[in-house]
C-alpha cells in the first residue's frame, strides 16, 4: 500500500452521537453524506464535521465557560454544538445566565431564521448566538473517543467524538446538503442494516457503535464516557498474512484492535 511521502497534517474536527432512549435500548441519530461529498460519499455516519476559525470566538468561548476557564476542548465542543445544529437541526444551547437549554418556540425560530444561512456560510455560528443571546451548552457534551486519520489517507482528520442527550421538544432533521437522510437507530438495527447491504458504515463508526452498545441506558453511556480516559487512536499500518491491515491500541476500550485495510471501507 502507498504511503504519502509527507502525509497530511490531520485537520482537527469534532462528531456528536445525538443519543435518547427507547424500549429497544440506546437510540443514535445517523445520516448518510451526500453521494457528491468529497469525504465518505454515501456512508451512514454521526453528524459532525471540522472546527471553523469562528468556533474559537472569544465571546462563543466565555459564554460555553459561563466566564470561567473553559475546558482544553472547548472550541471543539462549541464545534460539535454548530454541526449539530447545522446538520441534523438540534440546538444545544441556553440563554444566557439560564440553566435550562433553549424553549421549543425559541428553537423553531432559530432553525426558520439561521440555520440556512449557516450552511450556506453566509453567516457566523458567534453572530447568531449573539443575536439571539445564547450560549453553547458544551457541559452536556461527554467526550466519547478520539480518532486520528492512518497516514495511508489523503484527506485526514483529528476528530474528537461527543456523546450528547437530544434535547427533548427539539424534532431535528438532515440538511439535505452534506446529509441526505436521517433517522434514528440502535445499534444493532445500524450494523444490521449494513450487514444486508443497505448502508454503508466504515470502521470507525463502526467501532464507535459498538463501544455504544456496551450501556443500556442514554445515563449509562454517559456516566460510562465520563468515567473513561479518551486516548487518540491513530491506526498504524502492519503487513498481515492476509494482507495489508491496520492496528489500534488495546487501551482504547474497543473490542477489535486490528482489521484488513480492505474491510475498512472509504
Amino acid at each position: 500500500m502507498d504511503i504519502p511521502i509527507t502525509p497530511p497534517t490531520p485537520r482537527a474536527a469534532a462528531t456528536v452521537l445525538l443519543l435518547r432512549d427507547s424500549p429497544r435500548g440506546i437510540e443514535v441519530f445517523m445520516a448518510v453524506r451526500h453521494q457528491g461529498s468529497s469525504f465518505m460519499p454515501g456512508i451512514l455516519v454521526f453528524p459532525g464535521g471540522a472546527l471553523d476559525a469562528d468556533d474559537a470566538h472569544p465571546a462563543l468561548l466565555d459564554g460555553a465557560s459561563s466566564g470561567g476557564t473553559p475546558p482544553d476542548d472547548a472550541v471543539s465542543r462549541i464545534a460539535g454544538v454548530r454541526e449539530v445544529f447545522e446538520e441534523a437541526g438540534f440546538l444545544l444551547a441556553r440563554p444566557k445566565g439560564q440553566d435550562a437549554l433553549i424553549g421549543h418556540d425559541r428553537y423553531e425560530q432559530c432553525l426558520d431564521l439561521y440555520r440556512a444561512k449557516l450552511c450556506g456560510g453566509d453567516l457566523a455560528f458567534s453572530a447568531m448566538m449573539a443575536e439571539e443571546s445564547l450560549e453553547p451548552a458544551i457541559d452536556l457534551m461527554v467526550p466519547f473517543a478520539r480518532w486520528i486519520t492512518p497516514v495511508i489517507r489523503k484527506k485526514r482528520f483529528d476528530a474528537r467524538f461527543y456523546l450528547a442527550r437530544a434535547p427533548e421538544g427539539q424534532s431535528g432533521a438532515h440538511d439535505d446538503q452534506e446529509l441526505i437522510s436521517s433517522h434514528w437507530t440502535t445499534v444493532a438495527d445500524a450494523l444490521a442494516s449494513a450487514a444486508r447491504g443497505d448502508k454503508k458504515i466504515v470502521f470507525v463508526t463502526r467501532s464507535n457503535l459498538g463501544l455504544l452498545a456496551k450501556s443500556r441506558t442514554v445515563d449509562e453511556a454517559l456516566a460510562a464516557a465520563g468515567s473513561r480516559i479518551v486516548v487518540p487512536v491513530q491506526p498504524e499500518l502492519f503487513d498481515s498474512p492476509e494482507g495489508p491491515a491496520l492496528r489500534i491500541r488495546a487501551d482504547a476500550g474497543y473490542d477489535v484492535t486490528e482489521i484488513l485495510v480492505r474491510d475498512v471501507g472509504d
